[in-house]
């Protein structure tokens, strides 16, 4: 992953508060993946902004940032028992760009493989926030220790320990947009269709799939690991898909490319995936896959393309 640049300040509201919303929203996104607690967490920060006195704030930025965090940090813990609990794999709500709460790339941060986004769930409160502020958002380890209140030395401790944990690494070579939308329909093709042929052949050999479903739907309960894992997994559900299934094609914040599956009833699934260049061509390294209802209550059921009916 490209070295994380810090977020520059927006401008066109008078307010502070305003000014940095977006940024707000995007820390907390990251820290807890769901846009309902992302936006608790935000109204939580106003609440206490509207109860500060301004004149005493140096720094609204920094005021704000070390607000949403520890408020964040707060939520992050106490929602812990609940992802204990929690049937598979879990992964992030999906956030599109024609949903209402769409932010620019720009405001949320770096972008994260969805391999990153599971592994920051094997991180601390204390550590995902530290990594989400430096990493993702850019903000420096002295900024960060005065938005978690550690030092400098912890919070470059905690750093170094949330790498190890989620192992970044560098892309070999990011494909286009357009290449990445098009290998992501060749996949979903091949997915409905069962062909396994045409999975192997757009699937890199390590590739990793998370389905999120939570109990509420016949997913894979373990992550499936290998091309070949997953090209039998599809080819075995072939055939079982809803009637009148319709796959939308979408982009996330970031302007990658998400997979909408809908029924004439409601949205049936999320599908995303990395995509990676390899020996020049391109190759899906991880797919998620989200069908637990909870997460799909905001998700635009229309618009994008429609591929296949």
């Amino acid at each position: 992953m490209a070295e994380a640049t810090a977020v520059s300040e927006p401008s066109g509201a008078s307010d502070p508060f305003e000014r940095y919303r977006q940024v707000m929203f995007g820390i907390s996104y990251r820290m807890l993946g769901t846009v309902v607690d992302a936006e608790d967490v935000v109204q939580e920060t106003w609440l206490r902004w509207q109860r500060v006195d301004r004149d005493a704030v140096a720094d609204p930025r920094g005021y704000l940032v070390r607000a949403v965090t520890r408020t964040a940090i707060d939520q992050m813990r106490r929602s812990r028992a609940r992802r204990e609990e929690y049937v598979g794999p879990w992964l992030p709500e999906p956030l599109l760009v024609s949903s209402d709460v769409a932010m620019e790339a720009s405001l949320l941060g770096e972008s994260l493989s969805m391999a990153v986004l599971v592994m920051m769930e094997t991180l601390s409160p204390l550590e995902r926030a530290v990594f989400v502020l430096h990493e993702v958002f850019g903000f420096s380890f002295p900024e960060v220790a005065e938005a978690v209140d550690r030092t400098e030395t912890a919070v470059r401790q905690l750093g170094s320990r949330a790498r190890r944990h989620v192992r970044l690494r560098n892309r070999r070579f990011e494909p286009d947009r357009r290449q990445a939308r098009e290998i992501t329909e060749r996949f979903l093709a091949a997915c409905l269709d069962g062909d396994v042929e045409a999975l192997m052949a757009v699937l890199a050999p390590d590739v990793t799939m998370w389905a999120d479903g939570n109990g509420h739907a016949e997913t894979p309960r373990v992550p499936l690991h290998g091309a070949t894992a997953i090209a039998e997994y599809f080819a075995s559900t072939a055939g079982r898909y809803p009637a009148g299934l319709v796959v939308h094609m979408h982009k996330q914040y970031d302007g990658a490319p998400a997979a909408v599956l809908t029924t004439p009833a409601d949205v049936f699934a999320v599908v995303t995936a990395d995509v990676d260049m390899a020996d020049g061509l391109p190759r899906i390294t991880a797919v998620g896959a989200v069908r637990n209802p909870e997460k799909l209550g905001r998700v635009p059921a229309g618009a994008g393309g429609a591929l296949s009916g």
